[in-house]
């Protein structure tokens, strides 16, 4: 699967830049609200966004008439040097724009910038309930290689994960 199999003349694809932050932050923020796509609580500012920007860890934005309405970036994984060519990663929607093809459109400008940047494979985990995420990953060439039961809590209530993974 290409960047130009999924490019859309509708968004522009692009890296963010720390300019962005407080679109991230709104963003990213409604996830945490909807409390179907993180184990965060706390919502995110500008500032907390901006130490994502590190130098190593791509993330991509799409835009839409010139606001961003989709990221998606990745993060370390673990601080082990064999591991330092996988990367986690996560994709976000504006909730205007879910459903519209943004998210997959930005995944894969995500998983081309991985490639570049070094990356071998990227991975996350994924709330089962979350299907639609779930297709999304699925149709982007992730593979579903377990679950984690009980991973965490999310208000008070224990959440298992789907753990992905796509070779890049």
């Amino acid at each position: 699967m290409s960047l130009s199999s999924a490019t859309r003349p509708d968004l522009t694809l692009r890296p963010a830049l720390p300019a962005d932050a407080a679109d991230l932050a709104r963003i990213y923020t409604q996830g945490i609200e909807d409390r179907t796509s993180t184990f965060e609580t706390k919502p995110r500012t500008a500032e907390d966004i901006l130490t994502w920007f590190d130098g190593q860890h791509p993330i991509q934005v799409a835009e839409r008439d010139g606001q961003v309405i989709a990221f998606a970036s990745t993060s370390s994984y673990r601080a082990r040097e064999c591991y330092a060519g996988i990367a986690e990663f996560s994709v976000y929607v504006e909730r205007s724009a879910r459903g519209s093809g943004a998210g997959r459109t930005v995944l894969l400008s995500l998983i081309e910038a991985a490639r570049t940047a070094g990356y071998w494979k990227l991975l996350s985990r994924v709330f089962p309930e979350n299907i639609a995420s779930l297709r999304l990953l699925g149709s982007c060439g992730f593979r579903e290689v377990g679950r984690y039961e009980k991973h965490g809590q999310l208000d008070g209530l224990w959440r298992d994960v789907v753990i992905v993974e796509r070779l890049v």
